[in-house]
């Protein structure tokens, strides 16, 4: 059974940075892309970034390009999200995904963490 564990997430001022954490297992992880959504209170689920399995693409909504920075170790069998310059429009909760591109890029990934919290101060 595939799990996804989100770490990482908190309070922070606004400009200020996180890390966010997801590892896998349960599962292989290299042949599969991983991704990260949002949904903030009262909101839609929106896509924010998502990797191939060996890394060589990445892919960022308009929002948080220049600002996130995906990354994977397939090694560990975990993903990490630096979010830089955070911004109180960056608030929601985030969830890690695991599935093959065509999925993720559908919105529509096979598995999903628990969430993670964070939260934008002004």
């Amino acid at each position: 059974q595939v799990q996804l564990a989100e770490s990482g997430g908190g309070l922070v001022h606004v400009g200020g940075s996180l890390r966010l954490s997801c590892a896998a297992s349960g599962h292989t992880f290299s042949p599969l892309a991983m991704g990260w959504f949002r949904q903030a209170l009262g909101k839609e689920r929106e896509f924010v970034a998502g990797i191939s399995p060996r890394a060589s693409t990445t892919k960022y909504a308009d929002s948080v390009k220049g600002r996130f920075t995906l990354s994977r170790d397939n090694g560990k069998n975990v993903a990490y999200l630096q979010m830089d310059s955070l911004k109180p429009e960056d608030t929601a909760v985030y969830y890690c995904t695991l599935s093959d591109w065509g999925r993720l890029m559908s919105g529509e990934p096979d598995f999903w963490g628990q969430g993670t919290q964070v939260t934008v101060s002004s």
